[in-house]
């Protein structure tokens, strides 16, 4: 089975990090660069009405791309519109936009699309979460029951996004209500050399020592690579210039994690405020 590379991208409606100019152009290229089989994004304008340059986004990286697209609308307003898209190198079979909007000012979705990879149906879930946890955690909710409704348990899945969770108390939902690992969690680890390794463990160390202790429960243990569990964080993607917050995700199940990694650097801190994640995925 060939490698799936997949690309999880919060891309700020077609703008700037700062919102200053168009970025579109420099997205695509960027995108091309790297040659994603899937990719999840958030944030994209499927109509702009008063600049045509930045409509209908998800047609157009599509297009660039040679790559199948769904999208799904969430906000709407007098000349524009935005949601989720899923670009696909595989055939998309199927797809469906559940609006999980918890109050009026914020609308968001969940675009769920079935793919054909080489005769394998996959899963592949575009979120988007609230602000608010306690709205996050209502959207998790019904993120969890249509899951439960109509994904068997059998087949592999794939939920990517910009989950606002930076204090990242919704992974345990995933990891043990529907068997999900995020990617970096069990992503082989590259070892550095044995003085930087010293250096890194000395400096963790020194800096835990200052640090009250976080309850277990806020805690997330995920499952390593050779089957242990480990409590790995989520990477930093916000703000792409200096990127501190955990927001952005990719969770799995069914796959092997060849790699997983964050964009960062020029042109992608130019593109967006978020940094994109890229991941190497593999089935079994």
């Amino acid at each position: 089975m060939s490698v799936i590379r997949v690309v999880s991208y919060n891309i700020h409606k077609g703008m700037s990090a700062t919102g200053g100019r168009e970025s579109l152009s420099d997205l695509r290229l960027g995108l091309y660069g790297l040659h994603p089989d899937l990719l999840f994004l958030q944030e994209v304008q499927g109509r702009n009405q008063q600049r045509l340059s930045l409509d209908t986004q998800h047609e157009y990286l599509a297009a660039a791309l040679n790559m199948h697209a769904a999208y799904g609308c969430n906000a709407v307003r007098p000349h524009t519109d935005h949601g989720n898209a899923l670009l696909s190198r595989y055939p998309i079979l199927e797809h469906e936009n559940q609006d999980i909007s918890d109050h009026r000012l914020e609308q968001r979705g969940l675009l769920h699309a079935l793919i054909d990879v080489q005769g394998v149906p996959v899963h592949c879930l575009v979120v988007h979460l609230g602000l608010f946890a306690g709205g996050r955690s209502r959207q998790v909710a019904a993120l969890v029951e249509r899951i439960s409704r109509l994904v068997p348990e059998s087949e592999p899945m794939l939920i990517a996004g910009d989950f606002n969770d930076w204090s990242n108390r919704l992974a345990p939902l995933f990891v043990q209500q529907l068997g999900l690992y995020e990617v970096f969690a069990i992503a082989p680890h590259h070892d550095p050399s044995p003085r930087l390794l010293r250096h890194s463990v000395k400096r963790l160390r020194n800096t835990l020592r200052g640090m009250p202790q976080t309850p277990l429960a806020t805690k997330v243990h995920e499952l390593g690579i050779n089957g242990a569990a480990r409590m790995t964080p989520p990477p930093r993607t916000f703000p792409a210039a200096f990127p501190w917050l955990r927001l952005d995700r990719i969770y799995q199940r069914g796959f092997a994690v060849r790699k997983a990694r964050v964009l960062q650097g020029v042109p992608w801190k130019q593109i967006s405020d978020h940094a994109p994640i890229y991941a190497e995925l593999e089935l079994p």
